[in-house]
This record gives structure tokens, C-alpha cells and sequence, in this order.
């Protein structure tokens, strides 16, 4: 079992693995495969997959548990991102965790952030690399680990949500542990959250959404809970009129079981934070995969947050659908500008997950320009759907969605040594893509040029693993993978990226 050590580079403990390597398929540069897409008139090139690391499935964080998880949400740190002569990058990422090992419930896990440093050495080469080479590409060490609390100094949990808080001042009605579980080291119930998106802000606090609520809170650099946004009634989860957080079953009317507010994204130059429902809300055809694709995206202005956090837009997003009909739910955004934002939609297929081979697993592209801002109509309110039976109601225009980066792609996966479809090791994509991040490539050649960073989430699958102090074996070793792309993207204002990072 892996232990902890601060100046630990992951990649060393795989040394040693029997790896077995797929057949190579026909050697492709990055940059030759790139691919061009066009939305609202602007061309957007996927470059290629540059980067690729890990971070092994039994590693131990500062609190002895396993780490696992980390790929619900991931940000760069601020003033970290550094582009050296030798054609390396390096930098902090800060990674949060779900609700913990939940395979055979969900636990009292404590809501945590990690910090993870990286060196990214971009491989553009059209030679196949093996599986040990490829993780010399994007090197992690982990750091550190700060765990959350909410008022009172009471820790979280990562429980399903038993009962209601009352609302208090300043705070809307909140999800928590049963009281009367003998879980608390007060008489406070614990707030629940399972934490599924990350933004930084400059002064350190940092926002989160969560599944659960679904709702989005203020942290404090120190990991205190400042500030809990609600969203519209039709968000919330309602049974027989009354709210009811279980993630069990679906609600009547809200957002569907397990899938709350997975994406979370700011524009740093006017502050405005977003947050998307993973999927269409019950009363919109969330009850089915079939009908569930119109969900919906929220803008708030968060550049005052002291004094009030108003909602101040609302859109709905048509996600993709599979040729079966299933609808590709999204586990991240990220604003790009202009409007524009990257959608990392997905199955649920590849390592750990249902089926070996993917079908999809892309960061695409949405435009709401020309989109209907429904905030403060009729459509906040659960009785008045925007969809029925997946088709959207007359009136409403909805978000302009297209294909852009497959990170299921044959080619671009070989040069990693990695693959989609049996066999079934430890070289197979990973079945839970769920986070996005950017950083500049500063390419004066190519200015519009950046880095896309995203990471798995492996749901703490490891056959040694440590939950809250106690030894588990999950059947299945699954590592948290790291793929880095470079892409094009025109919609970026210059020096936004720069911004949100304090470069």
C-alpha cells in the first residue's frame, strides 16, 4: 500500500508493474490529427492529446484515507502556472473529492480539498510510447489536504441526505445527516455535500457545487463555510410539495437522483459564475435517459458576494444523445468567452465502469448566444416545464451544441500506450471523466492556444483501500488518470485565462 510523503512523485510507484500493451495502431502525431469544428461562424481546433499521468488507485492522502476521487473537480492554483525554457510546464492543481467510498453506501466522510503539484513535458510525436514513458509526460506529486467545515466549526459528511435544516440567517434550508445517527461530535447535524465542480477566487475563498442541494457554497480560504446559494424551485427536489435532498430516488419534481449541479465554471473579467444541472430536471424529462437532455445553466454575479449573490441568467442546453437514444449526461463546464463554454459530456463505460469500450467521452462545445434567458419567468417554477417527454417547449431557443474533443479516440490514445475496449487493465481509459481545466500554452505563434487538463474520477475503486481509517477491497483496481489536450480556442479573451490563474 502506497504511504504518505509530501515530495512523493507518483509516477515512481508504478516502477516495476506488469503492464500488458496494446497492438499499436498507426503512428500519428498530435498535430496531425487535429480536428476542426466551427460554432457561431469560429473555427476551434483539437490539436491532440500531449500529456498523459496518474495517480495510482491504493495512494494514501495526509488523513490515511485513500485519495481517490480527486477528478470530480480540479482547478489550477493561482500563481502556480510557470512555462520554462526547456519547453516544460509546471504548476498546482486543486483537486476535490465526491462523498467517498460509497460502493456499498454512502459514509460520514469529511468534504476535502488536495493539492497535487504536476510537470507537464507536452509529446507531440507520432511514435507510440509505453504505458511506464507515457506518465513522464504529465508527472504528479501530491502535496497536501485541507478538510471542510460548515458552521460551528462542525465538520461535513458525505452521508445521503436523512433530513432538513431549518433556514437560518443568511442561509437557505440545507441538506444533513440524520440527527439522531450517532455520527456528530456535537449536537449539530451535519451538512452533506457531494462535491462535484471548483472555482478559485483571488482572496483565496473558493466555490463548490454539489449534487445533493443542489446547491453552491462559499469557502473561505481556510475551508469554512461562508455563503449557500439556492437556485429556483424547479431545481430543488421536491416530494409531495416538501423538499427532500435523498439522492436514493428521484423527486417529484427537480433535479433528478445524482444529477445536481456537476458543473461549475466563472468568467474571471466580469465575475459571473455558472453552474449546470448534469441533466434535465424531473418535470423536463429527467426520469428517463431517453428524455433528460434539455438541462439547464445559471449565471450568477458573484462580484460582490458579501452583499448579495443575484441570479441574473438562466438557459437551457441540449446535451447529446447516444444512437440508442440515451442522453450523454455532462460532468463539467468551463467559459470559454463570447458566450462559448466547454461541455465534458459522457457515458459511463471504460475502466470500472458498466462496459469496457466507451462510446462517448468528449469535452464538446456550447454557445448560448441566441439562447432564451428563462431566469425570473414562469419556468422557475416546477409546474411549468421547459420540456415534456424530450421535446422543448414551444417559445424556448436553446443553447447551439457541438462535437469537439473525442477522448476516446484510437489514435491519439495509442501514442500513450493507452486504449478503449478489452482488455480490461490497467492501460484502459477510465469509465468517469468529470473536470476541466485550462493554462496558456504561450505560444507566440499560436496565441489562442491552451492546454485542456482533465482528470477521472475513480470512485475510490482500489483493492487496497483505506476508508475513514478502515481497510477496503472494491473488487478492482482503478487509477485517477490525468489527459492533457492542446486545443484552439479564438473565443478566449487575451489575458482571461492569465487572469483567473494571477498570471
Amino acid at each position: 500500500m502506497h504511504t504518505l510523503s509530501v515530495s512523493l512523485t507518483l509516477l515512481s510507484l508504478l516502477v516495476g508493474r506488469a503492464i500488458s500493451t496494446p497492438a499499436p495502431t498507426p503512428a500519428a502525431s498530435a498535430a496531425s490529427a487535429a480536428v476542426s469544428v466551427k460554432l457561431n461562424g469560429v473555427t476551434f481546433i483539437n490539436k491532440g492529446l500531449v500529456g498523459f499521468g496518474l495517480i495510482p488507485s491504493d495512494f494514501l492522502e495526509s488523513t490515511g484515507d485513500t485519495i481517490g476521487g480527486i477528478g470530480s473537480a480540479i482547478a489550477i492554483k493561482r500563481g502556480t502556472w510557470t512555462n520554462h525554457t526547456d519547453g516544460t510546464f509546471t504548476g498546482t492543481l486543486v483537486v476535490h473529492p465526491d462523498r467517498g467510498f460509497n460502493v456499498d453506501g454512502t459514509i460520514d466522510y469529511q468534504a476535502r480539498r488536495h493539492e497535487l503539484t504536476f510537470t507537464l513535458a507536452p509529446y507531440t510525436s507520432s511514435a507510440n510510447l509505453d504505458f511506464a514513458s507515457a506518465q513522464q509526460t504529465f508527472k504528479i506529486s501530491y502535496s497536501s489536504t485541507l478538510l471542510e467545515v460548515e458552521r460551528n466549526n462542525v465538520k461535513t459528511s458525505g452521508l445521503d441526505p436523512a433530513a432538513i435544516r431549518p433556514a437560518q440567517s443568511g442561509f437557505p434550508t440545507v441538506p444533513t445527516a440524520d440527527p439522531q445517527m450517532p455520527i456528530a461530535s456535537s449536537s449539530e447535524p451535519h451538512l452533506t455535500l457531494d462535491i462535484e465542480g471548483i472555482v478559485l477566487n483571488a482572496d483565496g475563498s473558493y466555490w463548490l457545487s454539489d449534487e445533493y442541494g443542489p446547491y453552491i457554497y462559499h469557502f473561505s480560504a481556510a475551508g469554512a463555510l461562508i455563503q449557500t446559494l439556492q437556485p429556483p424551485a424547479a431545481i430543488l427536489p421536491q416530494v409531495s410539495g416538501k423538499l427532500d435532498f435523498t439522492s436514493d430516488d428521484d423527486p417529484d419534481t427537480g433535479r433528478a437522483a445524482n444529477q445536481g449541479f456537476e458543473g461549475l465554471t466563472i468568467d474571471p473579467l466580469t465575475n459571473t459564475l455558472y453552474a449546470m444541472l448534469q441533466s434535465a430536471t424531473i418535470q423536463d424529462g429527467g426520469d428517463d435517459k431517453d428524455t433528460s437532455r434539455f438541462t439547464r445553466l445559471f449565471a450568477y454575479d458573484v462580484s460582490n458576494p458579501s452583499v448579495s449573490v443575484p441570479l441574473v441568467g438562466e438557459w437551457v442546453v441540449p446535451l447529446p444523445q447516444s444512437s440508442g437514444g440515451n442522453t450523454e449526461a455532462c460532468s463539467e463546464i468551463h467559459f470559454l468567452g463570447s458566450g462559448t463554454f466547454l461541455a465534458l459530456s459522457r457515458d459511463g463505460d471504460g475502466r470500472g465502469g458498466d462496459d469496457n469500450k466507451s462510446s462517448y467521452k468528449q469535452a464538446d462545445l456550447f454557445s448560448i448566444t441566441g439562447a432564451t434567458d428563462i431566469h425570473g419567468t414562469k419556468f422557475d417554477d416546477p409546474s411549468n416545464p421547459i420540456a415534456s417527454k424530450g421535446k422543448l417547449t414551444k417559445g424556448i431557443t436553446a443553447a447551439t451544441y457541438v462535437s469537439f474533443v473525442d477522448f476516446t479516440d484510437k489514435t491519439q490514445l495509442a501514442r500513450f500506450g493507452l486504449h478503449n475496449g478489452s482488455p480490461d487493465d490497467e492501460t484502459l481509459i477510465d469509465a468517469k471523466w468529470e473536470s476541466l481545466a485550462l493554462a496558456p500554452v504561450g505560444d507566440s505563434a499560436f496565441p489562442d492556444d491552451y492546454f485542456l487538463i482533465t482528470a477521472s474520477d475513480n470512485d475510490f475503486l482500489s483493492t487496497h483501500g483505506v476508508s475513514l481509517g478502515v481497510p477496503f477491497d472494491a473488487g478492482i483496481d482503478v487509477d485517477n488518470q490525468f489527459l492533457v489536450f492542446r486545443v484552439t480556442l479564438p473565443v478566449v479573451p487575451r489575458g482571461s485565462v492569465q487572469t483567473a490563474l494571477g498570471i
